[in-house]
């Protein structure tokens, strides 16, 4: 990939018109990048289009003018070398494999997008990778970290991670997208990143619940360390570096979730502790807590790589069999008891 035959302005797609995906295209376009979102609804195409806002997804901020949306894929791809892609991870097979004969040669797809495909326990980076792999040359990564779109949409402090396989692709990358408002960390654990990135909404979720109930914050702050090692215990699992759920990607994008206000999975679990049932929270919204759709995901991939991962365990019982959250936390406090430091983590001298 070669970003410096971009055109003056540099230009960059963005595949997906959601709250993030508008977060991005606004810092993506103060920086002066000429932006081409797409998005599935035509109204939110013509509302960026024709009133500059989003009002859908990220309602009440102006929109810069280097952002046009379309709703033709191959329009927003057209001439591309850097493809941002954030749709919800349960579409994220579909639109890859619709922008398979579409993608520049040589262009670079970052996922931006955090979940786990259910069936297979793919990450996101792994679908483009089969999706996308009859177009030859193509550079894969994955954007994450503790980012919320509308403090970044509004210019606030943010410091993410970008995880690829080739570092020198990664630092071009890194270099058109940092701002002084905007920090990039660079990281070839292209795994620990992504899962770092769809675990953590599962244990904002059980987070959330524990502040419903009003359980205090001994219990809060116990709970974030506890999820850090189930997480990490995952990216073994999987290939990945447990050192990376201490970072960004892990746990500092835990920490954003599971307690700050904007956070939607924090606040499905703060409304299930406070007694309401998930059919009720889901009918009120049209956001997406994909928390809850991994929350299965998540637990099918322990299931098939035999990792404990209890509390995540708790969040599935709770939202797809019907447990009561009272009793799930209970269950989770009167586990047998154990050493603190897991065997896994050792050699790393983690003690979570």
């Amino acid at each position: 990939m070669d970003l410096g035959q971009l055109e003056l302005p540099p230009k960059l797609a963005i595949i997906g018109a959601g709250a993030w995906g508008t977060g991005l295209a606004v810092h993506a376009a103060r920086q002066g990048l000429a932006v081409t979102i797409w998005a599935y609804e035509r109204e939110v195409v013509e509302d960026i289009n024709q009133r500059r806002r989003n009002s859908a997804f990220l309602p009440g901020l102006d929109l810069p003018g280097p952002i046009t949306a379309v709703t033709n894929l191959g329009e927003a791809l057209a001439g591309q070398k850097l493809v941002l892609v954030v749709v919800p991870s349960h579409v994220m097979r579909q639109v890859a494999a619709q922008m398979a004969p579409m993608a520049e040669p040589g262009a670079a797809f970052i996922s931006a997008s955090k979940g786990i495909e259910d069936e297979t326990s793919a990450t996101m980076v792994q679908i483009l990778e089969e999706e996308l792999s009859s177009n030859l040359g193509l550079e894969l990564g994955a954007l994450s970290g503790p980012s919320f779109a509308l403090e970044v949409a509004r210019g606030l402090p943010t410091a993410v991670t970008l995880a690829m396989r080739s570092l020198p692709q990664a630092k071009i990358i890194q270099t058109l997208l940092s701002s002084p408002t905007f920090r990039i960390y660079t990281s070839l654990d292209l795994m620990g990143v992504e899962l770092g990135g769809a675990l953590k909404n599962v244990y904002a979720i059980a987070t959330g619940i524990c502040d419903g109930f009003a359980l205090g914050l001994n219990a809060r702050a116990a709970m974030l360390p506890r999820a850090i090692s189930e997480m990490s215990r995952m990216a073994v699992a999987r290939g990945g570096n447990p050192l990376t759920l201490m970072g960004l990607s892990g746990m500092g994008d835990l920490i954003l979730t599971a307690t700050g206000e904007l956070s939607r999975n924090r606040k499905v679990g703060l409304r299930l502790g406070a007694g309401e049932r998930l059919a009720d929270i889901l009918s009120g919204t049209r956001e997406v807590a994909e928390g809850i759709r991994n929350a299965r995901a998540i637990h099918n991939m322990a299931l098939r790589h035999r990792v404990d991962m209890p509390m995540a365990r708790e969040v599935y019982l709770v939202l797809y069999e019907g447990k009561e959250p009272r009793q799930g936390m209970v269950d989770l406090l009167t586990r047998p008891l154990k050493d603190e430091l897991d065997p896994l983590h050792q050699g790393f001298g983690l003690s979570v």
